[in-house]
């Protein structure tokens, strides 16, 4: 019967212990734990290297334009310094590395205008009788600068460029535009541009390659209700070899209809709908149309086709809202959520803040906001009591009751003057745009638009789903203003912000500006 060690010596049994033997190294007599060779890791690498024969010196061609490194024969990655992308590039240029093992590799690292990149290997390979061996040894890779070819062709030529794409909205602000722009930067559709250019009602897109462009089309289609048109003109013609070369020009038009629009539907339109409406809200812009009732709380959407088979435009838009003060409310039937969102019927009574002062004129109205808004409150509506509505498919309802004023949200602006620090802890990234002599609006009301536009990203978190946000490394909250905010005032997580890693030289500037 067999007894274990524990056992044995419990019984009082006596024990032979195990020890692990040692053998001396047959090369300079120090114990050691027996291996194959019967010799010690630094006779051992003293009598074989394991990394002869492997590459220690190697030279990459890199592209200070673009930032991209050739891949013989013809392919040019992009990579940042120390990524896994560069890692990866380094390792496969290296010859001979399918003798050994690799175990690991990472960057040493060199200063940044030296033109030297160094990589240190932790290799293994089998010698003598079977034994493993392991050692660490370092590559240097030397850059030898060298445009691309489309960069050269660039710098050539700045205007060589063989497609346009020409984004257009008409309308009386730019709040579209500043959201596409955080789309594009979010799914880099932009990345393959070699212009950006700031134009009057849009921006325009220069690409090197035709299939650049169309790709890019393809995108704005995606997020966005639009329609286009493509159009060629002939540059040159070579007629020995029948060669042709052709500049194209891609013109995309996105719908004027905007979130929180106020829109009167076309009877066919409405119809189609299931009669919804007529006066609806626009409740969000993808690739279709979100259209919401507020007396009935129905919804429904219009895709791009339907929308574009009668085109017809917002009877008055977000910049036309009027602030309300809630004087009474009543909810009269109970909350339920509708496409993702909630909201409750409620009878109001409700006056314009510009009446303070000059006349008592009330308003009895129903909200959609019943859920949201408490006598105190201030909401932004659009005033139908003072305005003149000069609208062809408003004036085909015949009979048709128009109420006095149609709230649209809640305001926060009198709890955000409350707080002091006018900074935010969050900033957002820009394309780096040139501006168009034509383009050179007004800048205190561009800066007022893009203040609105942060308002409605803090305001509203759907939109935050689809674009980045960055912690703001300048912000440094006060004292006075932590303890002097208001309660209910929107404001954007912080785990909802990204660290801002991308990897900069001292005197090199990114590409994407920083807006705040």
């Amino acid at each position: 019967m067999l007894h274990s060690p524990a056992m044995a010596e419990e019984a009082g049994m006596f024990t032979v212990h195990q020890t692990v033997g040692s053998v001396l190294c047959c090369k300079c007599g120090i114990p050691m734990a027996p291996n194959a060779a019967n010799m010690c890791v630094k006779c051992l690498r003293s009598e074989v290297d394991i990394t002869e024969g492997l590459q220690k010196h190697v030279t990459i061609v890199h592209c200070p334009e673009c930032d991209c490194y050739l891949q013989p024969p013809r392919t040019w990655i992009k990579a940042q310094l120390e990524s896994k992308e560069l890692l990866t590039f380094c390792v496969k240029r290296l010859k001979n590395l399918n003798k050994v093992r690799l175990v690991h590799a990472e960057f040493i690292w060199t200063e940044p205008h030296s033109k030297r990149i160094k990589v240190k290997l932790k290799v293994q390979k089998e010698v003598l009788n079977g034994a493993i061996l392991e050692q660490s040894y370092v590559v240097e890779y030397v850059q030898q600068e060298h445009m691309c070819e489309s960069c050269s062709r660039v710098q050539a030529n700045p205007d060589q460029w063989v497609a346009s794409v020409q984004l257009r909205q008409h309308v009386s602000h730019r709040r579209t535009f500043f959201y596409l722009e955080q789309l594009i930067l979010r799914h880099g559709a932009a990345a393959s541009a070699i212009k950006i250019k700031q134009m009057e009602q849009g921006i325009d897109f220069f690409f090197a390659n035709r299939s650049h462009g169309v790709k890019f089309v393809e995108f704005v289609g995606k997020v966005a209700p639009v329609r286009s048109r493509s159009d060629k003109q002939l540059v040159s013609h070579d007629s020995k070899s029948n060669n042709y070369n052709y500049k194209h020009t891609f013109s995309v038009e996105i719908s004027p209809i905007c979130r929180e629009d106020l829109i009167c539907l076309p009877p066919k339109v409405r119809s189609s709908l299931g009669n919804l409406g007529p006066l609806v809200i626009c409740t969000k812009v993808t690739n279709s149309i979100a259209l919401f009732d507020p007396f009935t709380l129905r919804h429904c959407f219009l895709d791009t086709d339907q929308y574009w088979r009668y085109s017809f435009k917002s009877l008055h838009t977000s910049r036309e809202l009027v602030e309300y003060i809630v004087l009474d409310i009543e909810i009269i039937s109970p909350e339920v959520n509708v496409g993702g969102s909630r909201f409750a019927l409620a009878d109001a009574q409700v006056a314009r803040v510009s009446d303070f002062g000059k006349n008592d004129t009330i308003f009895n109205i129903k909200t959609h906001l019943g859920h949201l808004l408490n006598p105190g409150d201030y909401a932004l509506g659009y005033d139908l009591y003072g305005a003149n509505s000069n609208d062809d498919e408003l004036e085909k309802y015949r009979g048709l009751v128009i109420p006095d004023a149609i709230l649209i949200k809640k305001s926060y602006e009198e709890k955000r003057q409350k707080k002091h620090a006018k900074a935010r802890p969050w900033k957002l990234k820009s394309l780096g745009m040139e501006v168009d002599d034509k383009a050179k609006l007004d800048q205190e009301k561009v800066d007022s638009e893009y203040e609105q536009f942060l308002k409605d990203l803090e305001e509203n978190p759907e939109m935050r789903l689809n674009i980045s946000l960055y912690h703001n490394e300048e912000y440094q909250p006060s004292e006075m203003a932590s303890m002097t905010d208001g309660e209910d005032a929107p404001s954007v997580p912080l785990e909802e912000l990204l660290a801002d890693l991308e990897l900069r030289d001292g005197e090199d500037e990114d590409d994407s500006s920083m807006r705040e």
